[in-house]
């Protein structure tokens, strides 16, 4: 029994240990399809605490200085914030959607943009603004887009929390990637992902592992998902992530057990 030992134990270190293929993003080929078809094209539809960009220009100065919320140069524009990652000062003087679904500006008063879309929305004051204020502007340009995609990232991650990244899609690749990565004991399997749409939670499921995910409904995030990272069963079990980390808990394990049996034939 003792000389089948050394090989039991590496054996079963091995079999502890992380393979690289858990650890390697998007394996396999893309099989390429002669049908063309929209992928991940769905308009979003906007929801309670999702932050509005609203953007309104016309050579007519004094007049569009009515519907300013904070006075910047030509026009209205309420984004303070340019592109890529990092706090958003738009949350100060951008428009957040309240309980009730509404957002008030300037002059046009409360607008109710629940479950609309951006671009629905940026009709919807470009009408209003022609009917009753506006109606024989040319130049009048009107730009409503989200302040940001919003999410939130948890368990086996580099640097879980909330964070915001400034462009108008973003991908789970993305969301991770700038959120430090998945630690080496996280699955890339099972990456789920939790969103609220109107009353309802739904939970999807992305296998990072495989480079089919590029196709999938919900490789790209929406504002206020929230990412879960769980942990593999190496992790649970405590015998690392590498085979060198493996062997050596095993052998201390061994070891602890090997000593014990020595002393308790001593006493």
């Amino acid at each position: 029994m003792n000389k089948y030992l050394p090989f039991l134990i590496i054996v079963v270190a091995l079999s502890a240990c992380v393979s690289s293929k858990e650890l390697t993003y998007l394996q396999g080929n893309l099989v390429k399809k002669s049908e063309i078809r929209r992928i991940n094209n769905v308009p979003y539809k906007l929801q309670i605490d999702d932050i509005l960009n609203i953007t309104i220009t016309s050579k007519n100065e004094e007049i569009v200085a009515a519907f300013q919320k904070n006075s910047l140069g030509n026009g209205t524009n309420l984004n303070g914030a340019g592109g890529g990652q990092g706090s958003n000062p738009g949350y100060f003087s951008d428009y957040t959607i309240d309980n009730y679904g509404n957002i008030r500006v300037p002059t046009l008063g409360e607008i109710n943009v629940l479950g609309y879309t951006a671009l629905e929305v940026r009709k919807k004051i470009e009408a209003k603004l022609r009917e009753e204020y506006i109606n024989n502007d040319n130049s009048l340009f009107v730009s409503v887009k989200l302040s940001g995609i919003r999410y939130t990232v948890i368990g086996e991650i580099g640097t879980p929390g909330t964070n915001t990244i400034f462009q108008n899609r973003v991908s789970i690749i993305d969301a991770i990637a700038n959120s430090g990565g998945i630690t080496d004991v996280g699955d890339r399997e099972h990456v789920e992902i939790i969103r609220t749409i109107g009353n309802s939670t739904e939970k999807h499921t992305l296998d990072l592992t495989n480079i089919d995910v590029l196709n999938a409904a919900v490789f790209y995030i929406q504002p206020n998902d929230i990412i879960n990272i769980k942990p593999l069963r190496e992790k649970s079990w405590g015998t690392g992530t590498t085979g060198l980390q493996s062997l050596s808990t095993i052998v201390s394990i061994f070891t602890l057990i090997a000593s014990t049996v020595i002393l308790a034939r001593n006493l």
